[in-house]
């Protein structure tokens, strides 16, 4: 019989993070030396007393289903972890633990919107945001930002692209691709205008533990009462805890809305893995040290990358704050040629990049950030060092 996928699923465009890391697999497969600064993960082991506290649940036979919504004492940790870092005060009925927080996310976007909906996304960002609102029959509208403005977006972006079909703003600090990391005033002034404009927010604060430098995480749901009500907060422990295989992520937030989302989640997954639940308990409860140490060798990762690309001719970037990216605009590469192959855009450039000097970044396109490529410093120094020459050879070979 002939397939026809539904009108829905022929509009989602596939990851270009995960498309990029197959043809890498592929190539290296074939005994291609390739570095990839695709990842979208910490190169580090999740720390050995959440694997201990993993291993002890399978013996403890802590295997069986749980509530849907989590664990009490993870809801609880997370709990006490959000009044520790953030002075948040909730309940363990603010608290959803889901399959990731790219779950988390999808789950809060399906019960908020309505097809029609607008999300105003402040731009570059995560490229599966547009793609879950896509997938919802909702409307991204992006809010582009500049390196210049440092990818902070200014707050008559908001009133402009409101209209009377706008139900969300979709914010992500530490942001991904970028590295910029929102401080308090614009995040006031984002409270202030979803409050003017009676609209939920949606933050995803993932990488709020991956800031360097003077740069501090601020969650907008600290900022007022009114911030913390219409706010629905997801992060999870794959970056900060090294847990991505784990796939464990958790939404906090307005007590309606965590329960439209728990009620979506028991029917389209069910209840998280209950052995990644009780390692979580100890990541949140048992020594940061593993994370202090992590994010000191990024920090020295970021530096490193940082100043490589300085001495790279027609690129740029944009020295990030925070997570393990780095945007580097290839703008001035727009044009030229490698070997007779025009470049017409990041997309050309990457896989050109990675054909002739086998390293491989992603387009920037996906981010809404054309003409850049983003690079990740999840990578061993050496490598950093590898393809930080490997691309300045390719750039200086452009005609």
């Amino acid at each position: 019989m002939e397939f026809q996928a539904s009108a829905a699923s022929r509009n989602i465009q596939p990851s270009a993070t995960l498309k990029l890391n197959a043809l890498v697999q592929e190539m290296r497969a074939k005994g291609h030396d390739i570095i990839g600064l695709t990842a979208g993960e910490p190169d580090f082991n999740t720390p050995e007393h959440i694997v201990d506290a993993g291993k002890k649940a399978i013996d403890d036979g802590y295997t069986r289903y749980t509530p849907v919504s989590g664990i009490p004492q993870l809801k609880k940790a997370i709990v006490d972890t959000l009044l520790k870092d953030k002075n948040l005060l909730y309940e363990n009925k603010n608290i959803l633990v889901s399959m990731g927080a790219k779950q988390a996310l999808y789950q809060a976007l399906r019960v908020i919107l309505n097809p029609g909906d607008e999300v105003l996304l402040p731009a570059p960002c995560w490229l599966s945001y547009q793609e879950m609102i896509t997938m919802c029959s909702a409307v991204p509208v992006p809010i582009h930002t500049t390196a210049e403005q440092g990818y902070v977006p200014d707050i008559e972006s908001f009133y402009e692209k409101y209209t009377d079909k706008t139900k969300l703003i979709l914010i992500n600090s530490p942001n991904n691709p970028t590295g910029a990391v929102w401080g308090k005033k614009i995040l006031t002034e984002i409270a202030e205008f979803a409050k003017d404009k009676d609209l939920l927010i949606l933050s995803d604060e993932i990488y709020e533990k991956m800031v360097y430098g003077d740069a501090h995480h601020v969650s907008i749901a600290s900022i007022s009462d009114d911030a913390k009500e219409r706010s629905i907060i997801v992060n999870g422990f794959s970056k900060a805890y090294a847990m991505t295989g784990w796939r464990l992520g958790y939404s906090s937030g307005n007590e309606k809305i965590i329960a439209a989302m728990d009620a979506f989640q028991s029917h389209a997954a069910g209840c998280p893995n209950s052995i990644a639940q009780h390692a979580a308990v100890e990541a949140l409860n048992g020594t940061q040290k593993p994370l202090y140490d992590m994010v000191q060798v990024f920090d020295r990762r970021r530096k490193l990358m940082v100043d490589l690309i300085k001495d790279i001719p027609n690129v740029s970037c944009f020295e990030p704050e925070g997570a393990f990216y780095v945007l580097l605009d290839i703008s001035p590469c727009i044009g030229l040629k490698c070997h007779d192959t025009p470049i017409s855009s990041d997309m050309d450039f990457a896989h050109l990049l990675l054909a002739h000097n086998r390293v491989s970044a992603v387009p920037g396109n996906s981010f809404y950030a054309p003409n850049c490529l983003r690079l990740s410093y999840a990578v061993k120094d050496e490598n950093i060092v590898e393809a930080m020459k490997r691309l300045k050879e390719f750039v200086l070979s452009l005609e």
